[in-house]
């Protein structure tokens, strides 16, 4: 009789509902990008395309460290080989249009990284979080002294002049028509991100990144689901490669090195891991911090930027992020938030036992 009323009022008592900050952060940011060049100058409005397609890159580091726990140094290797992938159709075979090139840029990206995936995720024993990191660092050190040894990637000096990417007869040239070119794909493939991590494909990536014995016990197969996200990020890389090198006009051998992957995972924690809005953020504040503070500080400004980035990592570990955003919110909910008995519940329950017999 008692177990009953309280299960009424357990149920009849409505749940008290946080705000989400995250959506409203995620708005927020979409509302300003979207009308930035009706309000900057012209070699701002370069500066923030760049800081656009560089939010993509670090997407995709978020998605297989944030998500599937897979500490990747290679981000920079898939976003370097589809770069001068791109730029070698464009110098070569004159193959500049937007629907072949940026096809192009993600299907190499997306290759490269499943090969480089399927050597250290499918092995025989599982492997460990350093050495998949150590893995993915040597490819890109390796694909940083290939472009610089190799006369035909234009060595140490890589590709200059490459021509403008083209829908038909336009050509896409730096401005806002390549400014909202690179907004409308970060949106498309972050609203892909949003999806995937909140699905029953995300349940299983989170019980991955935190219990992966467990998870392996229900049958889901580990491996095979960190090779799926590592070549999905690594598509992801390429398809801001082939963005990046149009944009520029250029490719060079710093592209798929070492010292750039290392500023993609800084980029990620400055902003925060796991919230996928994190990665964006912490693009922006640190190619603006940096922007000021070589403008203002041309002598001390990488040590400035450094000391920065080392504190907000060492006392804000989950980044800029998590001054707003909560653990429970970062971590995200799946399926019916667990509910606490109410204090009707519990009353109802006390009067229905003194009445009892």
């Amino acid at each position: 009789m008692a177990d009953s009323a309280v299960s009424q009022a357990y149920r009849s008592v409505p749940r008290p509902r946080r705000i989400p900050v995250i959506p409203i952060v995620e708005l927020a940011l979409l509302l300003i990008l979207s009308v930035l060049p009706l309000i900057l100058e012209d070699y701002l409005t370069i500066f923030v395309t760049r800081v656009l397609i560089l939010a993509l890159l670090a997407l995709s580091f978020d998605l297989v460290w944030g998500y599937a726990g897979i500490l990747s140094f290679g981000q920079a290797l898939f976003f370097g080989s589809a770069g001068y992938s791109t730029a070698l159709l464009a110098r070569d075979l004159g193959i500049t249009s937007i629907f072949i090139v940026l096809p192009a840029s993600l299907v190499i990206g997306l290759f490269v990284s499943l090969a480089l995936g399927g050597f250290l995720l499918l092995g025989r024993h599982p492997p460990t979080t350093i050495f998949v990191a150590l893995g993915t660092l040597t490819g890109s050190y390796a694909a940083d002294r290939l472009a610089r040894g190799w006369y035909y990637l234009g060595g140490q000096n890589g590709i200059p002049a490459i021509p403008a990417m083209t829908a038909g007869s336009y050509a896409v040239v730096e401005g806002p028509v390549f400014y909202y070119l690179a907004f409308a794909t970060l949106v498309l493939v972050y609203l892909l991100c949003r999806f995937l991590v909140r699905s029953q494909f995300g349940l299983a990536l989170a019980g991955m990144r935190e219990q992966k014995a467990r998870i392996a016990f229900f049958g889901y197969r580990v491996q095979q689901l960190k090779a799926m996200v590592f070549s999905l990020a690594g598509a992801i890389a390429g398809l801001a490669g082939g963005l990046y090198a149009f944009h520029e006009g250029f490719v060079g051998p710093n592209m798929p090195g070492v010292v750039f992957s290392t500023q993609i995972v800084l980029y990620a924690l400055f902003g925060g891991v796991g919230t996928l809005i994190g990665a964006v953020i912490g693009v922006i504040a640190v190619e603006i911090v940096s922007f000021w503070l070589a403008d203002n500080y041309q002598q001390v400004w990488p040590i400035i930027l450094g000391l920065l980035l080392l504190l907000i990592i060492l006392f804000r570990p989950t980044g800029l992020i998590g001054l707003v955003v909560s653990e429970r919110e970062r971590v995200g909910t799946f399926g019916r938030p667990p509910r606490t008995l109410p204090r009707i519940a519990q009353e109802g329950g006390e009067e229905d036992q003194h009445a009892a017999p």
